[in-house]
């Protein structure tokens, strides 16, 4: 690929850099260790060159609380199954509660709610609760390596549940309260939960949705839990026989105690999609969770004690457990429960005026729907705090970027991201000291080693091919859960290239340094002989103003002729004649090549979401192909799951699955 250098957006001033964080990191390490670095890039090659250097100078340079010191970094570079700082005992929430000593009374937490109005927690009171509630925890019997659940939405009693759950040693696990009974049975019975912390109900778009027989159902089909607390929040008088009343958890006023574990002692298990199969109980741990914590957010990032960082998104997505992050660099943490469309697109815009947000985090979907209605968010409230603004989830086109820095202001640093759940943290991203381009990421993040392989496993310069990480980093999974043997766990991510570690997203490096990503690799359009991401695809068809939103798989089969359909959902009062068909086609044709223009476009209601916001493009495809839906898809596991019937009635009439 010849690189054509995208337009310069954004270049840091000098204030902007002496400010950063990471500047006073490689500061600190020419001060200290001697070490002088030729700009980023060359501190990222050092530090994937020399991992047990760089994470052990992190380590130095936060000061990572911890009773017991480690007696090596790193012990070998196999994957899976590297050991790190290995001797050492500490946890993770002892860094986070460590800034209520100084401003006891400054807010941690900052929430609002389509229940609630704002209201803030202060890191007083915030360790006030914790200690109470460890403490309660530990008198009905939870110990070190128990789990606790939590079905709870995005409020200020998620992270106090959080941390008191880890502060003792016990694992913790959450879902959304908008997820459904079998989802979310199938994800906490794998584990056998002990307690469950759950609400009544949550209000959703202006809705009440009472989840008091949800709560009952996980009593129910939940063998090993023990006890349940119940949180009233729809209805502050709901009670549940047999259940404890959150606040009879918090009466205690006793001492903060941290239990100290080891470094590789689970923290929390999260989960993988579910859409096509049961979901993977993936765990992490506190050391793992913590470096890369303090190394995404704190460095990349550049979050500090007075930032107000928001991010939207559900206790069933691997960025709540990003957003609580947060506090780990004693940034008080902006969480919205609820539509961020309702009663308009202002709302989220509304909410970081009034709680003078300075990071704001979301979907790179909710920017682009924010564009397509033609919002203005400077006319909701006063956003002059903001000075960078985070994406992921899917790519964010270059449109995207020129939005927000037309909207928000040319000092705005644009700062998509993109990780997984599976590793807690981003493999690229935003950097503080670096350019933005339009459509790229900055750069590959420090202690992480990402790289494009071809299918034969060399490394690709400014070419597309798999996103790898050749290297063990610190939050790579400890396994999965009742995964005996670790076969699954191998054959999620090593059975491709044996040893290395495949994400399933494409990606490209960049000769500056920064990377694209270009959606999942497992659904990618190959016509031809031609890969193409779907990502650019939508780009290019979802830039025509009648188009909302669109879905595309390929259906080729087993050398069958392939057949690429093209589904649109168009803004209200657009028609799909054929003249928007030629317009679409034409697009297409211009901007990527003929070989991915579809065979037919066809108009639909909805696409199909997973509840973490991410297009169902395999799902689809394997539906379309004949593949029954019981083993495509899990509704309990989609946001929209009513929108997959047209998809049904599609493959039905137009014969589009294989012949058995």
């Amino acid at each position: 690929m010849t690189d054509q250098t995208p337009e310069l957006l954004w270049t840091p001033d000098r204030e902007r850099i002496e400010n950063s964080r990471m500047h006073d990191f490689m500061q600190w390490l020419m001060r200290y260790r001697g070490l002088e670095f030729d700009g980023y890039h060359q501190l990222w090659q050092w530090s994937v060159d020399s991992p047990e250097d760089f994470w052990g100078e992190f380590w130095k340079y936060f000061d990572i609380p911890h009773s017991v010191p480690y007696e090596r970094v790193l012990d070998s570079y196999r994957m899976p199954g590297a050991k790190w700082f290995e001797g050492a005992r500490l946890n993770m929430i002892e860094q986070a509660l460590r800034f209520h000593e100084d401003e006891p009374g400054r807010p941690a937490v900052i929430s609002r709610s389509e229940i609630r109005p704002l209201q803030e927690l202060s890191w007083g009171d915030m360790k006030t609760q914790v200690s109470s509630l460890a403490h309660s925890l530990r008198e009905i019997g939870v110990k070190s390596g128990d789990r606790v659940v939590a079905y709870l939405p995005n409020i200020e009693e998620a992270p106090v549940a959080f941390y008191a759950c880890a502060s003792i040693g016990a694992i913790w696990s959450s879902c959304s309260p908008d997820m459904g009974t079998r989802s979310v049975i199938d994800r906490f019975r794998q584990i056998g939960p002990k307690v469950l912390i759950a609400v009544d109900g949550y209000r959703y778009g202006g809705k009440d949705f009472n989840r008091l027989e949800v709560v009952r159902q996980l009593k129910e089909e939940l063998p090993t839990l023990e006890h349940v607390i119940l949180l009233p929040y729809l209805d502050p008088d709901a009670s549940l026989e047999g259940s404890v009343p959150w606040n009879d958890m918090l009466f205690h006023d006793v001492p903060m105690h941290f239990e100290q574990v080891p470094f590789d002692h689970p923290l929390w298990v999260v989960y993988s999609s579910g859409t096509t199969g049961m979901p993977k109980p993936i765990v992490h741990s506190h050391g793992g969770a913590l470096l890369e914590g303090l190394q995404g957010q704190g460095l990349h990032m550049d979050l500090q004690p007075h930032d107000r960082y928001l991010w939207f998104t559900t206790t069933g997505w691997i960025m709540w457990n990003a957003q609580i992050g947060g506090l780990l660099l004693g940034s008080t943490i902006c969480i919205y429960d609820g539509n961020p469309g309702y009663p308009d697109l202002g709302t989220l815009w509304r909410f970081a005026g009034e709680a003078g947000v300075t990071f704001f985090g979301a979907g790179a979907a909710y920017f682009l729907n924010c564009k397509k209605a033609g919002i203005h968010p400077g006319d909701y409230a006063d956003l002059g705090a903001i000075h960078s603004v985070g994406s992921t989830g899917s790519p964010l086109p270059e449109e995207g970027y020129r939005w927000i820095m037309n909207e928000l202001g040319e000092h705005v640093l644009v700062a998509p991201i993109s990780g997984g759940t599976d590793v807690a943290a981003f493999y690229v991203g935003c950097n503080p000291i670096l350019p933005v381009y339009a459509g790229e990421m900055q750069c590959r993040t420090l202690g992480t080693a990402v790289y494009a392989f071809d299918e034969d496993g060399n490394a690709l310069e400014d070419e597309v091919g798999e996103l790898v990480v050749t290297k063990p980093m610190p939050s790579m999974p400890l396994y999965f859960w009742g995964d005996e043997g670790g076969q699954r766990y191998h054959d999620s991510y090593f059975d491709t290239y044996p040893g290395i570690w495949r994400h399933g997203d494409w990606i490209r490096i960049t000769p500056r340094g920064g990377a694209v990503i270009y959606g999942r690799s497992d659904t990618t359009i190959n016509r031809q002989g031609v890969r193409m991401g779907t990502g650019e695809i939508y780009r290019v068809v979802e830039e025509i103003p009648e188009v909302m939103d669109s879905l595309v798989v390929d259906l080729e089969y087993l050398g069958r002729e392939s057949y690429m359909p093209l589904f649109v959902v168009l803004r209200e009062g657009a028609e799909l004649n054929d003249h928007l068909r030629g317009r679409i086609r034409s697009a297409i044709r211009d901007n990527l090549s003929a070989r991915h223009v579809p065979n037919e476009i066809i108009e639909v209601k909805e696409i199909p979401y997973t509840l973490t916001g991410k297009k169902m493009e395999l799902p689809i495809r394997k539906l379309l192909l004949g593949k029954p839906l019981s083993q495509v898809a899990s509704p309990d596991a989609m946001a929209n799951p009513d929108s997959l019937d047209i998809y049904i009635r599609f493959a039905e009439e137009r014969g589009t699955a294989p012949e058995s």
